[in-house]
């Protein structure tokens, strides 16, 4: 089913009362859409499905289209989600920098979104809570939560760079918390956008318990965000829940599923479509029962719906759906 704001608020309170994470995972394709959606009911998750702004241009084809790109993924996910009763999903638009405030507000209006993420990080404090702020006060009409940030997360997502990583610090976190009424917030605590490998990064998980604990003190409890995840061990990602995280978002496993199942799929296929050496190429015929997209495609989508299985089973949403 897809989930309202209302809906999907209390998918995180339930989290944060019971210390389980909700599984957020990019999409682009219809075929991740499937992959995911089936997960996460596999497995009775609820979870949410994120579209960047560069998976919106892509979607929309040579026209780039933004908005048109975000109305597909919107309806692609919505027509499938209901399906399933056992599980929950949202639509969140995920690290939509200041530039794209517009686009924000039409996912708002046209009721494409669960949720959104304003990503005014790279800007100072002040100018970083009145952004965020302005959108907090336009999706809160409409019934959308909205996450915001503080400190640089290192690498690359989509259109977002950077060659360095800035800590949160939790007093920042608590007035920027305070003054724009975030429904969730990510914390900058050593991940990395991209690929990395958790044993190889300084992670200050500490950090997070250090927020979490000043904001549930000031009475300004929120669900925490841990960006940047595919890399991190499992017991990173369960110590992370503990401390107060409550969304991990995950893109870069899921790539990197699909190019491994698809690549070892052509591997041992490849005469399906090439004339082996040994053939001559006038009595050489293609295999339509294996070059089908139908026939390759199912084997990416087929490894991403266990992965992201595997992560509820990890994040302890695993038959924790607000709807069974």
């Amino acid at each position: 089913m897809f989930l309202t704001g209302k809906q999907l608020g209390e998918v995180f309170r339930k989290a944060k009362q019971n210390r389980f994470g909700i599984i957020a995972s990019n999409v682009v394709f219809d075929t991740q859409i499937r992959a995911l959606v089936q997960g996460y009911a596999a497995v009775g998750s609820d979870g949410l499905l994120q579209m960047s702004s560069g998976a919106c241009k892509y979607v929309a084809g040579e026209s780039a289209d933004i908005k048109a790109g975000a109305h597909l993924i919107s309806a692609m996910i919505r027509t499938f989600a209901q399906q399933f009763k056992n599980s929950g999903v949202g639509l969140h638009i995920d690290h939509a920098t200041p530039n794209y405030f517009d686009f924000i507000v039409y996912c708002i209006e046209n009721n494409l979104v669960t949720s959104v993420m304003i990503d005014a990080s790279k800007e100072d404090l002040e100018e970083n809570i009145r952004i965020t702020k302005e959108v907090v006060d336009i999706a809160h009409k409409h019934g959308i939560l909205v996450e915001g940030e503080i400190g640089h997360i290192k690498g690359t997502e989509d259109e977002i760079v950077s060659d360095t990583e800035l800590y949160t610090k939790p007093e920042e976190a608590l007035e920027f918390v305070q003054k724009t009424n975030v429904d969730l917030f990510a914390a900058s605590v050593g991940t990395n956008h991209g690929v990395s490998k958790g044993e190889n990064i300084v992670l200050r998980l500490d950090l997070i318990k250090e927020i979490d604990d000043l904001l549930i003190k000031h009475g300004v409890e929120r669900g925490l965000v841990l960006h940047g995840a595919s890399g991190l061990t499992d017991e990173q990602q369960t110590t992370a829940i503990a401390n107060g995280v409550v969304k991990i978002n995950k893109d870069t496993h899921y790539q990197m599923d699909m190019a491994e199942a698809i690549q070892a799929y052509w591997e041992k296929e490849k005469y399906a479509i090439v004339c082996p050496p040994d053939v001559n190429p006038n009595d050489y015929v293609p295999n339509k029962s294996k070059f089908d997209p139908r026939k390759w495609l199912i084997k990416g989508e087929e490894q991403m719906k266990k992965t992201v299985m595997e992560f509820c089973e990890v994040s302890g949403s695993a038959q924790k759906s607000i709807l069974l």
